[in-house]
């Protein structure tokens, strides 16, 4: 009897009995990270909140007022060791993603593809609701390694917000003149030339006096206009001046290239931010778009444009390109150089690519020189010290008597 009890007992050992689960699950709650999955929406949050092992812990739904959002709070800093993942910080969940990083918080930058992705591979036959879409959120967080951690807005985020508004400016102006030159081709024989300021459009109107009530309606919409453009005209210089000024704080020098003004300048350090998180300049140049894609078949080598990525930087990139064209610059030569053996649209795009290594390289040497880049911390070398860029292309673009 005395080996049966023994082997009782061992039986008890080796296998656990119903309340040591419990235990287990409530000392999984309290060691380890967790992980706060949010989907963000402009009145509202949606939480859920998993340990490592992926372990639901709780989730709940907030609203973003002030009572909403310290509900929200109060349950996560339940937790002492939390990180929060939010979807899409530069987009919809800016707001509450600063609201938490003000508040102390560490916050994880989620990209929507990146949640897409762990909803396609999800057990929940992909449906998409807010629970669902925070799950995602929290477990691509989890897996995922080298998200952006999200920082308080600093000057590159009103840079953003300046250039935006001279966006608009500059689209308001386009507006209006096309409007002008419709009404002053009724009244002036011909027309007016395509570029017209302010002052000439006036100059140009003072020439007519019609007697009919449709021409002098014209008139009077038409000179309602040229006032209208020489507002916009002080606001546009006024932009450029507070552009200029917030630029030069941050100890950039993009203006030094040809090509690149205020507003590009302003673009580029706005959209980009911290140059760091580009692993190389052939991942700065996926994400602007300037990468070409391969649709080689056969034999046949070739290489298409691609329309993904961040289409302003794209932009600014094409205006470079296009002022370097028109001025005796290295892009210009490399332009005829590579125009001998390809297509006008296929040099274009070589050059575009060229110019945005150009760009990445100023933005790290900026970078290191102020102390903000790779190279700031451990005493790492830069990545110019590192020969991840070209050396050759160390003063192609430089602007040389003109920046446009």
């Amino acid at each position: 009897m005395e080996w049966l009890q023994g082997y009782a007992h061992a039986l008890e050992d080796a296998l656990p009995s119903r309340r040591r689960p419990i235990v287990e699950s409530r000392w999984e709650q309290r060691m380890g990270r967790v992980i706060i999955g949010m989907d963000p929406h402009k009145r509202s949050a949606t939480i859920e909140l998993i340990n490592e092992r992926e372990k639901v812990l709780g989730q709940g739904r907030f609203g973003t007022d002030r009572d909403g959002y310290s509900a929200m709070l109060k349950l996560g800093r339940h937790h002492k060791d939390r990180v929060w993942a939010v979807e899409g910080c530069n987009g919809i969940g800016r707001h509450i993603a600063q609201r938490l990083v003000a508040d102390g918080e560490t916050v994880l930058d989620v990209p929507a593809k990146l949640s897409a992705r762990a909803r396609l591979f999800d057990t929940g036959q992909g449906r998409k609701t807010d629970p669902a879409d925070a799950h995602c959120v929290a477990i691509a967080a989890l897996r995922a390694s080298g998200l952006r951690q999200v920082v308080v807005d600093d000057v590159t985020v009103a840079l953003k917000l300046l250039v935006d508004h001279r966006d608009e400016l500059g689209r308001a102006r386009t507006e209006a003149l096309s409007r002008l030159h419709q009404l002053l081709l009724e009244l002036v024989p011909g027309g007016a030339k395509q570029f017209l300021s302010a002052p000439q459009a006036r100059a140009l109107l003072n020439t007519v006096r019609p007697r009919d009530i449709v021409g002098r309606t014209r008139r009077q919409l038409a000179s309602e206009l040229i006032t209208e453009v020489a507002v916009i005209d002080k606001k546009i210089k006024a932009a450029n001046a507070q552009l200029t000024e917030l630029i030069t704080s941050t100890g950039s020098t993009l203006q030094q290239l040809n090509g690149i003004g205020p507003s590009g300048a302003a673009r580029l350090l706005g959209d980009i931010g911290d140059v760091s998180r580009f692993a190389s300049r052939d991942h700065f140049a996926s994400c602007n778009g300037t990468a070409p894609l391969d649709a080689s078949s056969g034999d046949h080598r070739r290489h298409r444009l691609s329309r993904a990525g961040n289409r302003r930087i794209n932009r600014v990139l094409h205006i470079m390109a296009i002022v370097q064209l028109r001025n005796d610059t290295e892009g210009r030569a490399y332009y005829r150089k590579l125009a001998a053996g390809k297509s006008p649209m296929e040099a274009m795009r070589a050059l575009k690519r060229r110019l945005s290594n150009v760009v990445y390289q100023r933005l790290i040497t900026d970078a290191a020189r102020v102390g903000t880049g790779p190279g700031r911390a451990n005493g790492s070398d830069s990545a110019i010290q590192r020969g991840q860029l070209n050396p050759d292309s160390r003063h192609f673009g430089q602007a040389t008597s003109r920046t446009c």
